[in-house]
């Protein structure tokens, strides 16, 4: 049985399941040095990426399509895709599941587009299935055929808590949690610098691209504050009066406290209202699901996954993790819209009988053939030969092996690695990558030393939780402790079979040290770079490792 999901709004991809495996999600932005959250191009693009895998759309059984927001002139939910005379509209599956649907599982069936696969037409889900089942079986309680609480917070809707049997495969809505909807977040930090921006002058692609990169770096940005715990009962307060929960309350309530600032937030900067609000998010989300828990499951520690965009957020995921309430607490590393294309298809998948996902975090597009970078040298180089070349010359260099990994972080194919052990290369990567000084630089560091060096030091292979140093280890490695004193972990297996992983390993054995910074390979609101020459073309390290060979610029001398 071949799955081909799609998600045609922001953040488009293609991904497809055989058999319970995914072959492969290529999310639009991947492909081309293409301009981060871009839509499907059209469904010819469908076509090419089935194309570029080896299958025409004549191999899908089914081709499965993610619900959305946007509606068409008779209101019905429909997404645009395409542009000029290819343009066209799809029907879809709303965005959450309203009072007459079958569960939060509906099945829609659609007519008049084919994709030319074997059957007629295409299905939908509701883009809040697509979080769900999509984060759930991709975690270990699938696989272990346990249920699972799953808590989906995404953009256009509160954060929804629902309940997976895995016997039964049945899936319930357990609570809405927050009056809040999921871009609140984003939206409140919009109202402050430097986030404040007028936008009006933007395409409305530009626009929507300037909002969906607010969050991170935000919560980045919170880290030159302090969360003030006074002030939460004031925000209980504002949200109350709101007379519905409705996209806008972010905008309003950050418009409020922005021009209210000395009534309600005195004497806090910026970053400290930041702060404090993404906190009282955190406190408030674990507070209801801790009375909750512990009022339907008493005495027990459920699993719980978290997916949806919020899930991108480290803060709230490290404060639910670290709280006890739960045995285990898994995200996929595509929690966002950039996993949604996966998440519909298994939808599908799911209602075929299938209750885990196989698949790996490096499933996205290979890297295209390229010529010669000119003017570059080229040489043959292992991984252990190139930790010694970082080592001893302390320099970043852009590493592209295999196929790209799944969702927004770079975990190690297509990422810029750097030595840790310099304060001054975090200012460094941040400068080449053209990013403000606050901006945290990942570490990476190997799975068997990592209780060595952080806390709680527990594998973290998707870079989702936060740890802190061990002490001594901050001097060692300054160029990976954010200002908070945090760091956004990955762990690597140094048995993975991953270039990333031998050039860590390799690198430990000669420093001493098992970490290094790792921040993405790509052009300024791009994706990942897709080969060698779009590395070289930006030209902002001196040396680019692929696959056995060293790139050299030796105009970077």
């Amino acid at each position: 049985m071949i799955i081909c999901g799609i998600k045609a709004s922001h953040d488009g991809a293609v991904a497809v399941i055989e058999d319970g495996r995914l072959r492969f999600s290529v999310e639009t932005e991947k492909l081309g040095n293409g301009e981060r959250y871009s839509s499907l191009g059209g469904v010819e693009q469908v076509t090419d990426i089935l194309a570029g895998e080896g299958l025409s759309p004549s191999d899908i059984d089914q081709f499965v399509v993610d619900g959305w927001y946007t509606r068409d002139a008779s209101g019905a939910p429909a997404v645009s895709i395409g542009e000029g005379e290819r343009s066209l509209e799809l029907a879809v599956a709303p965005y959450v599941e309203g009072p007459g649907d079958a569960g939060p599982l509906q099945r829609h069936s659609f007519a008049g587009q084919e994709f030319r696969g074997r059957s007629g037409g295409y299905v939908g889900f509701t883009h809040v299935a697509n979080h769900l089942l999509g984060a759930y079986c991709a975690s270990p309680f699938a696989v272990r055929r346990e249920n699972a609480l799953v808590l989906v917070w995404d953009g256009g809707i509160v954060p929804r808590l629902y309940d997976v049997q895995a016997a039964t495969r049945e899936v319930t809505l357990v609570s809405a949690l927050l009056p809040v909807m999921g871009n609140t977040f984003a939206d409140f930090s919009a109202a402050f610098e430097p986030f404040a921006a007028d936008t009006s002058a933007l395409s409305p692609a530009q626009a929507e691209r300037h909002h969906l990169s607010i969050a991170g770096k935000a919560m980045a940005y919170a880290a030159l504050g302090a969360a003030e715990a006074a002030a939460f009962p004031l925000l209980d307060d504002l949200i109350a009066d709101f007379s519905r929960v409705d996209n806008d309350n972010g905008l309003l309530l950050g418009a409020k406290v922005a021009s209210n600032r000395e009534e309600i937030m005195p004497g806090l900067s910026n970053a400290d209202i930041i702060a404090t609000f993404q906190d009282y998010l955190g406190q408030r989300l674990l507070q209801r699901l801790t009375r909750l828990v512990e009022r339907r499951f008493p005495g027990q520690h459920p699993n719980l996954v978290l997916g949806g965009g919020c899930a991108l957020n480290i803060k709230w995921n490290t404060l639910i993790r670290a709280s006890g309430l739960f045995r285990e607490v898994f995200v996929p590393p595509f929690p966002s819209d950039a996993g949604a294309a996966i998440g519909t298809a298994v939808c599908e998948m799911f209602q075929r009988d299938t209750l885990a996902l196989e698949w790996d975090v490096y499933s996205g597009p290979p890297l295209t053939a390229d010529s010669t970078p000119e003017g570059w040298q080229i040489r043959p180089c292992d991984e252990r030969q190139l930790a010694l070349l970082m080592h001893t010359e302390n320099e970043p260099v852009v590493v592209l092996s295999g196929r790209a990994e799944l969702g927004p972080r770079a975990l190690g194919n297509r990422s810029i690695l750097a030595p840790a052990t310099d304060p001054a290369m975090k200012v460094r990567l941040n400068a080449i990558k053209n990013r403000a000084d606050y901006r945290p630089v990942a570490p990476i560091c190997l799975v068997d030393r990592a209780k060595e060096v952080f806390v709680p030091g527990t594998p973290d292979p998707f870079m989702l939780f936060e740890h802190r140093m061990r002490p001594g280890w901050s001097e060692r490695v300054p160029a990976v402790v954010h200002l908070d004193g945090t760091a956004r972990l990955q762990t690597l297996d140094a048995r993975s079979g991953l270039a990333a992983a031998r050039v860590l390993a390799a690198y430990a054995e000669i420093s001493g040290v098992p970490v290094l910074c790792n921040t993405s390979a790509n052009f300024e609101g791009r994706g990942f770079f897709p080969d060698v020459a779009s590395a070289a073309r930006w030209g902002k390290t001196r040396y680019i490792w692929s696959d056995g060979l060293l790139y050299t610029n030796p105009g970077m001398g």
